[in-house]
């Protein structure tokens, strides 16, 4: 792996549609504060439930990604194009978790409703608003979001994966996979060298962001809330719109079968980390458990860009435990 190659971001995705959501609230086009169900009908408790609360993943709406039915359909034809509102209808269908802002639920069906929400509100197709808002002015020009084309570009790193897999079995070529499973959730496509510039975008707003719009993301952050079996938010681990902070590191990670990348940045040191990386997880992983299902963290397993961020953030002197996990 070299840093001009391709690969597929997983969930850092979630970061671009939170900016085009702060964006478009700017504009008009929108309301942090508008309820989901003026956009988007039949999501339970919609009434109550606001855009700011999805993007912060406190709105108790469930993530299709969790549903046993969907993952079944997924991993028997990983190459199956789905619709936006296919995996949306998923997740809705198991939905309530939780009142809204009653606690906190990583839940990918979120970003997947605020990217139809961003289309009914511009007009526009979310691959042109990215283009048009985030990758045209910052120039990334290795970025992109492709839709339903299972290809990337070239030169690209091949991703491997043992999701879907029993434990024993080997890694599987998961590259050209559909990325459509995680649309907006976690569907981007982009390269190291890209990732570092839109990481200090990301941190500081410079390029990204009014500094109106800055402040309220980064005042955003949402910690002390009681979460549902996912590891808690308190202290300096928190989650805000689309954007996760853990003891001064301000960013996102992303898992897509494949592929695991940590982007995060420190406004202390003004520094970005990047890592790419498998997302078979190394370490003294618990034999028999699926692949799936989320072990203790008081178990020495973790995926190795997690591994390499924490080492390097350490040598950085800004030590960091594990971030938020955010599997797409």
């Amino acid at each position: 792996m070299t840093p001009e190659v391709h690969h597929r971001v997983g969930s850092v995705t979630k970061t671009f549609t939170a900016t085009l959501l702060l964006k478009a609230a700017n504009e008009g086009l929108l309301s942090l504060d508008d309820t989901i169900d003026q956009y988007v009908k039949g999501v339970p408790n919609g009434d109550k439930i606001t855009l700011r609360q999805m993007s912060d993943m406190t709105s108790g709406i469930a993530s299709y990604t969790e549903s046993h039915q969907w993952q079944e359909e997924w991993f028997s034809d990983p190459t199956r194009v789905w619709q936006p509102e296919e995996l949306a209808r998923i997740g809705i269908e198991e939905s309530p978790l939780f009142d809204p802002g009653s606690a906190w639920f990583y839940s990918n069906t979120n970003f997947v409703l605020l990217g139809l929400v961003l289309e009914k509100v511009t007009g526009k197709p979310i691959s042109q608003l990215y283009q048009k808002e985030i990758i045209g002015p910052l120039h990334l020009e290795e970025t992109s979001f492709p839709g339903t084309a299972p290809s990337l570009p070239e030169p690209y790193d091949h991703g491997y994966t043992l999701q879907g897999k029993s434990s024993g079995q080997k890694p599987i070529d998961s590259t050209h996979w559909s990325p459509s499973s995680a649309w907006t959730a976690g569907e981007m496509i982009s390269t190291v060298d890209d990732l570092l510039v839109y990481g200090r975008a990301l941190g500081t707003g410079k390029g990204l962001l009014s500094p109106k719009e800055q402040k309220e993301r980064l005042g955003s952050f949402v910690s002390d809330v009681p979460p549902l079996d996912q590891p808690p938010l308190k202290g300096d681990l928190a989650y805000g719109i689309g954007l996760g902070k853990d003891h001064g590191w301000i960013g996102h990670n992303g898992e897509i079968p494949g592929y695991n990348t940590y982007l995060f940045y420190h406004p202390d040191i003004d520094a970005v980390v990047v890592v790419v990386n498998s997302d078979v997880s190394s370490g003294k992983c618990p034999k028999g458990v699926p692949i799936m299902k989320e072990w203790p963290r008081s178990v020495s397993c973790e995926l190795p860009a997690e591994r390499i961020f924490e080492a390097l953030a350490s040598v950085l002197g800004k030590p960091s435990p594990a971030p938020p996990e955010t599997s797409p």
